[in-house]
């Protein structure tokens, strides 16, 4: 019994220092470490990965002589050694929270040298997450003052709208559909769409070469419209008095169609004698009793003792209503010629207010329990295309800020589609938009 108590002592003690080698001991691999810029809120312990695959972790961070982030990550055997040519982007699972960083490798080719242990890969192999509160630093107080005065305002505009607002994106969707489908009927019949065009243009055309006659005409009927204004006076009198002529008028209307029956069977009557026409002419005396109220109110129409008060002082005003119609005629068609110059500069965006429009259902085609979204991600890339060499060149920190600061692309109006067979766009306003206004060789980006 004693043998076996201590067998069994000796195997436990046994097993827990194997236990104790697994759980305290290197999990092998090699070390490596990377200089970034700043640590982007890494902790020792966050992930190491390749492919989405945990391949090691973080086990020291430090500020090197550079004053740079000094990362010290362990890879496991699987994949170590490193070859050069491997590089180290810091990623996020998601926007919400700060905690979740990891860094994510692409190893280089197995044909390159190997990363001895230890080895370190410098910062132009890194690349580092941009923040948000980066973004902001980036721009100036002004500027952030002014976007933080957009978004309050947006959360005052949509306050207690939530329903409307969610029942607006439900039909939105639709809307653009609808409106994408009869830009695409017009697209597709092209040729119908450009003769309706050039009818439209010969009929302006037509007009314009008449522009004399057409001036005379609005001038005269400005003269006339102010005319009749400074006779509102008599006018609204008339109107006054004119439901009390129709009604006088209806009832003499109503009694002439019984004077009508009563004059058909007087002519049917007379045809074999005309004994029976006196009874006729005194109903027929009757009827003018009847309408002499009307006929007067008529005569107080067309002559009414008094100033400005008739029909008559109507027409005598009518030259000074023609040379006020006159005066804001003219202005009118002023109007219209200082506004085409804008119309003629809003006219070669036409092609990109359309594309927009089009393609802008792709944007917030998403939604979720809380309604359509928009993804929307700034990237800012560590690298810059040679296409005489067919390859990408690491930019140094400082050259990666300048995205920032950059004016972007130059495009010519209408350059937001492609271009029409007929060359009507990018729009150059026949050579005088040159390198200096913009460049007609720069197109967006490709599906």
């Amino acid at each position: 019994m004693t043998v076996a108590r201590a067998a069994a002592i000796g195997s436990l003690v046994v097993a827990v220092i194997a236990v104790a080698v697994l759980m305290f001991s290197s999990s092998g691999g090699e070390s490596y470490v990377l200089h970034l810029q700043t640590a982007n809120q890494l902790v020792k312990g966050n992930s190491v990965k390749v492919g989405g695959l945990d391949v090691g972790k973080i086990t020291d961070i430090s500020l090197s002589k550079g004053n740079q982030a000094s990362v010290k990550v362990q890879v496991n055997d699987d994949f170590a050694p490193l070859h050069e040519g491997t590089t180290a982007v810091i990623r996020q699972s998601s926007l919400p929270s700060v905690a979740n960083r990891y860094i994510t490798l692409t190893p280089g080719p197995n044909n390159a040298p190997k990363i001895p242990a230890g080895g370190v890969i410098e910062e132009d192999k890194s690349t580092n997450l941009v923040d948000l509160d980066q973004l902001f630093n980036a721009l100036e107080p002004k500027t952030r003052k002014g976007l933080q005065g957009v978004l309050q305002g947006f959360a005052t505009w949509y306050a207690g709208q939530s329903n409307d607002l969610a029942q607006t994106f439900k039909y939105l969707g639709p809307s653009l559909q609808s409106f994408a489908e009869v830009m695409a009927e017009l697209d597709r019949d092209q040729k119908a769409f450009t003769d309706f065009v050039v009818n439209g243009a010969r009929a302006v055309s037509a007009i314009a070469e008449r522009r004399t006659d057409l001036t005379n005409l609005v001038t005269n009927g400005n003269s006339f419209a102010r005319a009749i204004g400074q006779q509102n006076a008599s006018l609204d009198r008339a109107l006054a008095n004119f439901p009390a002529t129709l009604r006088v008028g209806s009832t003499t209307f109503a009694n002439l169609r019984v004077a009508l029956k009563d004059l058909n069977r007087l002519t049917d009557v007379s045809k074999p004698a005309t004994k029976n026409l006196a009874p006729f002419l005194s109903d027929f005396a009757d009827l003018f009793k009847t309408m002499q109220p009307t006929f007067e109110d008529l005569r107080y129409i067309v002559r009414n003792p008094g100033k400005a008060n008739d029909a008559a002082d109507a027409l005598r005003q009518a030259p000074a209503l023609e040379r006020l119609a006159a005066t804001n005629t003219t202005n009118s068609v002023a109007a219209l010629k200082r506004g085409q110059s804008v119309i003629d500069f809003i006219r070669p965006y036409a092609p990109d207010l359309a594309a927009w429009v089009t393609h802008f259902a792709t944007v917030p085609a998403y939604y979720d329990a809380n309604g359509h979204y928009a993804r929307v991600l700034p990237i800012f890339n560590a690298f810059s295309y040679d296409p005489g060499q067919n390859q990408l060149n690491a930019l140094a920190p400082s050259e990666r800020k300048t995205i920032l600061t950059g004016r972007g692309n130059r495009y010519c109006p209408g350059s937001a589609t492609q271009p029409a067979q007929d060359n009507s766009n990018p729009f150059l306003d026949d050579g005088r938009l040159g390198p200096a206004d913009c460049d007609p060789n720069t197109r967006p980006p490709g599906p």
